[in-house]
């Protein structure tokens, strides 16, 4: 829902396509993915038709790994690389987990662990039928998030963009950094105002950088032919 809004706002050269996973929005009644693998094995059938011309990805906090492991499959099963890989709000893959593992917390626990995030309105958190549709949602996050594991395989030349929040305290900037080294191409790093939720506070900021790295993507291909 989140990049619904990005579809009017960027370049009219890229087409934006939002993926929205089950258990939510129309598909709130199927389960929930709690693994990466299956995760990224559906994502890699299902978006196959995407992937035939030229294509990027971007992720956020959990979306970031998703998507560079889906990179990651379809480098080993060689296929069509995406150009350009965007990760924002997550440490590196290499980086070890700072916090206990949450996601297996009571409900009162686990509602506690989203208010320190700070990523759900106060309004969603005290809404009791509400939390209780979305909770399950949430702990299969936090579940993929928490239980993932790097293979320690490095993306060959995909260049990679980091971007994090100035005042994400549980994402400084070093655990950006190194996401350097899990690329054999170009990395580059970009620190904007805001917490992890940065992509909300400083969304004029990180469309522009994704704009102008994707129109020089298109614009070197265009030259090629």
């Amino acid at each position: 829902m989140i990049f619904r809004r990005w579809v009017d706002k960027m370049a009219s050269s890229v087409e934006v396509c939002p993926v929205q996973l089950p258990g939510r929005g129309n598909r709130i009644r199927e389960a929930p993915f709690r693994q990466m693998t299956p995760l990224v094995e559906s994502l890699a059938e299902g978006l196959s038709p995407y992937l035939e011309g030229p294509f990027a990805f971007f992720g956020h906090s959990l979306g970031a790994i998703v998507g560079f492991e889906l990179a990651l499959k379809l480098q080993r099963e060689g296929r069509r690389s995406p150009l350009h890989l965007f990760v924002s709000g997550r440490r590196a893959p290499n980086i070890p987990r700072q916090h206990p593992i949450t996601y297996n917390l009571p409900d009162e626990g686990f509602v506690e662990e989203l208010k320190r995030l700070n990523g759900t309105p106060k309004e969603v958190l005290e809404h009791s039928e509400l939390m209780q549709l979305m909770l399950p949602v949430l702990k299969a996050d936090f579940e993929i998030s928490e239980t993932y594991e790097h293979s320690g395989e490095p993306l060959r030349g995909c260049p990679i963009t980091a971007f994090g929040g100035k005042q994400d305290e549980d994402v400084p900037q070093d655990f950006l950094e190194a996401w350097q080294e899990h690329t054999t191409g170009p990395f580059k790093q970009r620190m904007l105002p805001g917490d992890h939720f940065f992509l909300h506070a400083s969304e004029q900021l990180l469309l522009a950088a994704i704009n102008q790295e994707l129109c020089r993507m298109t614009d070197r291909l265009a030259a090629s032919y």
